[in-house]
């Protein structure tokens, strides 16, 4: 099973396309990927999750103006391929990133769409392309039912999503999985490397409250707004028993970068698309019964050094102000 984070020790950066529904955490995510000089940005793609379509792209171009990432940004597909939308207003608020005031966007939106511009990123790079999907994979699975011509430039796919362990929206999945499990079964069946960051790790990536006041400290726009992401999901994980936050969506790009700070195991993981109890679960087997390994999941984080890692991101947006 080929490991993605490979790609990412050496001295040359890797293009990547970032695919996500900011969200509070996918917001951070990309923080830390900006802040990476091993990671290229090449896209940015939106798909409906936290919030409606409308509210994560808008979202995508705030967060994009607010850190200085460049790269073109499209709109993926309104709702899951087979399936109804869920939303995820009651932990991200109504807008879908509420809390700090954040500047409008001056970043355009593309005439692509999300599939297009993936596209044109893959057939203009000379290397191959890392995605890394934050979000529900409907964007991804859309990509490579359309584009099987260009799977051969994928490197391979972060995943944030699924749980092997147990789920959080049902008792059996997890929130980007249940959204839409057909596009991720396209997407662990697609044979291209995956690595996923399941609950069984973001549950551990908690960020206290002293880590909060770490960030702050920094004193810069982005750290400021960053500790004030962090509080508002700790608010809403404190009312249901976290100790801390769960940002689980860097996982999916620290797991790149420090690889070492991640427990990790390769299995066959399959995704249940059907039941009345199960439908979004994701199936983990390592007896080779469901087949032969498809993924590499990260299990357990050394939280410390996670946590160390966004404050340290953080510092490199010292001297970056934007009005808001």
């Amino acid at each position: 099973m080929f490991d993605l984070s490979t790609l990412f020790q050496g001295d040359r950066p890797v293009p990547v396309i970032l695919d996500g529904d900011p969200g509070h955490d996918d917001a951070i995510a990309w923080v830390l990927a900006k802040a990476s000089p091993k990671l290229d940005i090449r896209a940015v793609t939106t798909c409906a999750g936290n919030q409606t379509l409308e509210k994560t792209t808008y979202n995508a171009r705030r967060i994009c103006t607010l850190l200085g990432i460049d790269a073109p940004i499209a709109m993926g597909l309104h709702h899951p391929l087979f399936s109804d939308p869920i939303t995820a207003g009651n932990i991200h608020g109504q807008s879908g990133l509420d809390g700090p005031a954040l500047p409008e966007p001056a970043v355009p939106l593309s005439d692509l769409s999300a599939v297009e511009l993936m596209a044109k990123v893959l057939r203009e790079s000379e290397d191959k392309v890392v995605i890394i999907a934050t979000g529900p994979e409907t964007n991804v699975a859309a990509l490579l039912l359309a584009h099987p011509e260009l799977k051969e430039k994928i490197a391979g796919i972060s995943v944030m999503g699924g749980g092997i362990a147990y789920g959080n929206w049902t008792a059996a999945a997890e929130f980007n999985i249940l959204v839409d499990p057909e596009a991720a079964e396209a997407v662990f069946g697609s044979g291209l490397p995956v690595q996923m960051c399941g609950l069984d790790v973001t549950e551990k990536a908690l960020i206290f409250p002293e880590d909060f006041q770490r960030i702050r400290a920094v004193g810069n726009q982005v750290s400021q707004i960053v500790a004030d992401w962090l509080e508002f999901f700790y608010r809403f994980h404190r009312e249901i028993g976290y100790a801390g936050a769960p940002v689980h969506d860097p996982c999916a790009v620290a797991s790149l970068l420090r690889p070492e700070l991640f427990t990790r195991q390769a299995m066959h993981v399959a995704i249940e698309t059907q039941g009345e109890y199960c439908r979004g679960c994701t199936v983990g087997d390592t007896s080779g019964k469901l087949g032969e390994d498809n993924a590499i999941c990260c299990m357990n984080v050394d939280r410390q050094g996670f946590a160390d890692l966004l404050a340290e991101a953080v510092k490199f947006y010292d001297g970056r102000e934007v009005p808001v």
